[in-house]
This record gives C-alpha cells, structure tokens and sequence, in this order.
C-alpha cells in the first residue's frame, strides 16, 4: 500500500519547556511503538511549539497514525493529509 504525508498535531500543555531528556524518553516511547506497528507508519521529524507538536509522519492511512497516538499516549488532536508540496524552486519549476 502506499505511503501518504500526513501533519499531526499534538495538543501537549507546556511541550515547549521539556528538557532534552524529556524529549529523548518521548522519542523512545514514539519509537517502540512505531517499530510494533511497521511497515505502515514513518516518522519523518516533528517540531515542538511551546504547547504542541507538528509531526511529519508518513503512513498508509491515518487509522494507523490513530492506532500509534493510542498505544503511544501522544494525542493526535490533528491530521492533516498534505497533498502538495511547494518551497522555494516551485517557480522555476516547468
């Protein structure tokens, strides 16, 4: 099946303020899961806000982007599937 991108937000009071550590064992714990649940899911990288996560995953589906928020305990508040990509080349591209 193919792979789709998907934006997950994740609603996580005060995120922004985690130390490294914290941010490591919360890596691990996303990691164990995403292991469990492969091929189906991907994490790409995720930028942390001061009260939420945006997450670039790639998945089948967002049923299993569900399924990983739920063994993983990280709410998936959001999930957006992008559909294009531009950045700055886009206007030279033919």
């Amino acid at each position: 099946m193919a792979m789709r991108k998907f934006i997950i937000e994740r609603d996580i009071p005060k995120v922004g303020t985690f130390e490294r550590e914290q941010l490591r064992a919360a890596a691990a714990k996303s990691n164990e899961v995403l292991r469990k649940l492969a091929p189906d899911i991907q994490w790409q990288e995720s930028y942390v806000a001061d009260d939420k996560t945006f997450c670039v995953y790639l998945a089948t589906d967002e049923q299993i982007i569900r399924k990983h928020a739920e063994m993983s305990g990280f709410p998936a508040s959001k999930i957006t599937e992008v559909r294009k990509m531009i950045d700055p080349t886009t206007e030279k591209a033919g």
